[in-house]
């Protein structure tokens, strides 16, 4: 779809005022095409003119107020009206089509039964692949929906059913939404109820996935209702979109999408394998944060897409809260520091950073782009700053006020900050300017003076890059460590901290008092910034890190480390050393599960490739410790062994485990285990295309057939590369999942001499792929099909020449940029 610019969006708005969306889709017929046929009621200025998102491919009929409209109005994916009366109605009956890229309505056929299934998706810009729309977020309006489906088919909606007879689908209509959270799915969809507090609950996914969901269900809905309960107590406003119904599609290319009524997660969420406790509680964090939505997002909607993170910086700083207080996992915080900080901190370091907030984004290729660790982690971190600062109790009180204001409506982040600004009695303008409007990082460091065995003084120096130079207040937590005669570690003191936005902050509470063997700043992971200890603290963390009871403490202090080697402040070699010494003793396995793929993304590129051996092999050997002092059948075993599996050269011992030679105790090689497996093997040229081939047949699904495009792209011949390259770069009818773990699999740094010729295919022939994808399916597939593990300048010089291209796809521009800030920081820490 072409892109829509503010400007335009503007105007529109302010022409027109859209009230209801009729919409009839026939999904019986074969092929690659629906029928549509749609009827929008709106009011304009009369006599004014306007358009419409569309992209058909066969039009039946159109007409606007009684009168035909011609084919020649429709152009470049809009449909042309003039003449506007004061109230008008459009009808157009048209042929559109399936997509496979996650956009519009996309079908997907399950390889195990030959299923078929479908689900819509309008998200930003696509609402035109399905019906004519007025497709931006500030023109909201009622959706009725019908639907003909299959005969055994499940059609659901944001809309309760009110007629299903004979394939006939037929849907209340919703209340005011935006054309992106309109929903839908079909097919022979597997299905469990419940309700909950007077609100009916509904859990679908494939056929396929029946028994999974069934045993995943009884967790699903208590999740869910403990949220809702979470939510109630917090908010003023109940759920305000009747039922609650989340669904589980193939393909999916957000983890999830928050529909009002009918929300919508990636399936690979319905577990069919042993998973960890991590993978469950990212579960529950990804459902309390599509929960959220409803209140952020849905009920109030930004104006435009600047105030994105009015959508989904609440949502992931509630999501992480409430799972926090409601559910059976409290250790979200940590999960947040390791994970999803750490994406909004390297997102925010990139030459694409921007503002949480930024005052304008021109367009909706533009607003695409933004849909990052920014938008979402970073926005997150400075909301939990700002309840620190404002406190609960305001925090809570301005988001209710604000709700009532704006429901059903849109708003904008005046309009918030107006709310907590009374709510609080704090003027919020110069929090707003330095934490939302401003892009970059700072980095904190501790200074320290003593005075025989106490300190003398104790400073925060505060930095920021010399091209955002903004310096912030951060309020911030310093706890004091110390070694204790029996060997274990305790915080002997913490303190809240206020650092100023000043180049350095005196924390007086600390003068005087005895030091420490380690002093962490920002213990409790309240600011965000990057952290660096003092040298005393510093060398004393490999040996106090595997003594902390704290999870979120170790958590900032592998944050830091992990940063430090980024940014080439550290050796490679001195984080292995670590994760060999401290990690086979760590409990929390989202610590585990990060720090070893962080771990192994830096040994690939930042060691050469005469050191990446060794290197490599310590990591085998802390997962190997690790997997020894397991219990069995844990979550830290299954960590354990997927990182020994990703990390080990040892092809006997894994191929071993899949033909059930000595299989740790409690370990289970179920399908998805033995997918990974079958992948190390093939990188290491252990497999080939047979033996993947049969695996596939063994495990015909879903899954097995997105394991399997990997693997095949991971085999180190000749052959098996140009086949996997030439469906990235060129087979339009590969999916979009596909296509993007095609690319995944594709570029290993074991296979080097083998890759060499592909580094300037990429240059060449990506941006043709941009042509045959669209959205965050090209987006991943470019990113994913990067040479990041060729770590050479002649790399570095090719990107330079694609990016000075004028006519280059602004989204392979974004991937392209980061990518090469990337290989820039991995070649200063080679050399």
């Amino acid at each position: 779809m072409p892109t829509l610019t503010r400007a335009e969006a503007i105007t529109r708005a302010a022409t027109i005022q859209v009230h209801e969306y009729e919409v009839d889709l026939d999904v019986t017929g074969d092929g690659d095409t629906f029928r549509s046929r749609t009827a929008v009621r709106f009011s304009a200025q009369p006599g004014a003119a306007t358009f419409l998102e569309f992209e058909p491919v066969e039009v039946a009929s159109i007409t606007l107020n009684g009168t035909v409209v011609e084919a020649a109005a429709i152009g470049s994916g809009r449909l042309a009206l003039d003449g506007l009366a004061e109230m008008n109605e459009l009808l157009v009956d048209a042929t559109m089509r399936y997509s496979n890229t996650g956009e519009g309505l996309h079908r997907y056929v399950d390889p195990q039964d030959g299923e078929t299934y479908l689900y819509q998706h309008m998200f930003i810009n696509n609402a035109g692949r399905i019906l004519p729309s007025f497709d931006q977020p500030d023109l909201k309006a009622s959706f009725r929906v019908a639907v003909t489906a299959p005969a055994g088919w499940l059609v659901a909606a944001n809309g309760p059913v009110v007629a299903n007879k004979d394939g006939r689908w037929e849907f209340a209509p919703t209340k005011p939404i935006s054309t992106y959270l309109a929903s839908l799915i079909a097919g022979p969809y597997h299905s469990v109820t419940d309700e909950h507090d007077g609100i009916p609950l509904a859990l679908y996914a494939r056929k396929a996935l029946a028994e999974y969901l069934d045993a995943d269900a009884e967790e699903i809905f208590t999740i869910t209702k403990q949220c809702l309960d979470r939510y109630h107590e917090i908010f003023e406003i109940r759920y305000p979109f009747g039922h609650y119904q989340q669904a589980f599609a193939p393909e999916f290319n957000f983890g999830a999408m928050e529909y009002p009524g009918l929300v919508v997660f990636r399936d690979e969420m319905i577990f069919r394998s042993a998973v960890t406790e991590s993978e469950r509680e990212r579960r529950a964090n990804t459902m309390a944060h599509e929960m959220a939505h409803m209140w952020f997002g849905d009920l109030v909607t930004m104006a435009w897409w600047d105030d994105l993170w009015l959508n989904e910086s609440f949502a992931e700083y509630m999501g992480s809260r409430i799972t926090a207080e409601a559910t059976r996992f409290p250790d979200t915080w940590t999960t947040f520091a390791m994970q999803r900080k750490a994406w909004g901190l390297r997102a925010d370091q990139h030459p694409s950073t921007h503002p949480v907030a930024p005052a304008s984004v021109s367009d909706t290729d533009q607003a695409l782009l933004n849909f990052d660790g920014i938008s979402y982690a970073k926005g997150a971190a400075v909301l939990r700053q700002l309840v620190a600062w404002i406190g609960d109790h305001a925090f809570r009180s301005g988001i209710n006020a604000h709700f009532a204001a704006h429901e059903y409506g849109n708003a904008t982040l005046a309009d918030l900050l107006g709310a907590f600004a009374a709510a609080s009695g704090r003027d919020l303008s110069g929090w707003a300017d330095v934490w939302l409007r401003r892009a970059q990082i700072n980095t904190l460091r501790t200074e320290i003076t003593r005075d025989g065995d106490k300190y003398g003084e104790v400073a925060v120096l505060q930095t920021a890059p010399a091209d955002y130079p903004t310096l912030r207040p951060h309020k911030i937590g310093i706890g004091l460590f110390d070694r204790t005669p029996d060997g274990s570690v305790v915080r002997r003191k913490r303190i809240e901290a206020d650092v100023l936005p000043a180049g350095r902050t005196v924390i007086t509470e600390l003068a005087g008092e005895r030091v420490a063997d380690m002093v962490l700043l920002n213990d409790g992971d309240l600011t965000y910034a990057k952290i660096r200890l003092d040298a005393d603290s510093n060398a004393a963390v490999p040996t106090m890190l595997p003594l902390l009871d704290d999870s979120l403490a170790r958590a900032v202090l592998w944050a830091a480390t992990l940063d430090g080697v980024v940014d080439g402040e550290r050796p490679v070699a001195e984080l292995v050393t670590m994760v060999l010494t401290a990690l086979p003793v760590e409990t929390e396995v989202i610590v585990i599960e990060d720090v070893l793929r962080a771990t192994r993304g830096l040994v690939d590129r930042y060691s050469s490739p005469a050191t990446r051996p060794a290197a490599l092999e310590l990591v085998a050997q802390a997962t190997d410790r690790l997997l020894t002092a397991c219990e069995p059948g844990g979550s830290r075993q299954l960590a354990a062994a997927r990182g020994l599996i990703g990390s080990t050269v040892d092809t006997s011992r894994i191929q071993g485990w899949l033909d059930g030679v000595d299989v740790p105790s409690g370990l289970a090689i179920d399908d998805d285990l033995r997918w990974l497996i079958m992948y190390r093997l093939a990188v290491l040229g252990a497999v080939g295309l047979p033996e993947i081939d049969a695996e596939f047949a063994r495990d015909r699904s879903a899954t097995g057939e997105q394991w399997a495009a990997r693997c095949r792209a991971a085999v180190p011949t000749a052959a098996a590369k140009e086949q996997a390259w030439s469906a990235i770069v060129g087979d339009a009818s590969l999916s979009n999942r596909l296509a993007e773990l095609t690319a995944n699999g594709f570029w290993q740094p074991e296979q080097l001499d083998l890759l060499q010729s592909y580094v300037p295919r990429y240059f060449a022939e990506m941006p043709g792929m941009m042509r045959i994808r669209s959205g965050m399916s090209a987006e991943r597939t470019a990113a994913w099909a990067y040479p990041d593990v060729v770590v050479e300048p002649s790399t570095r010089e090719l990107a330079a020449s694609l990016l000075a291209r004028d006519d280059l796809d602004p989204i392979l521009r974004r991937v392209v940029l980061d990518a090469d800030d990337d290989l820039r920081r991995a070649l200063n820490a080679r050399f």
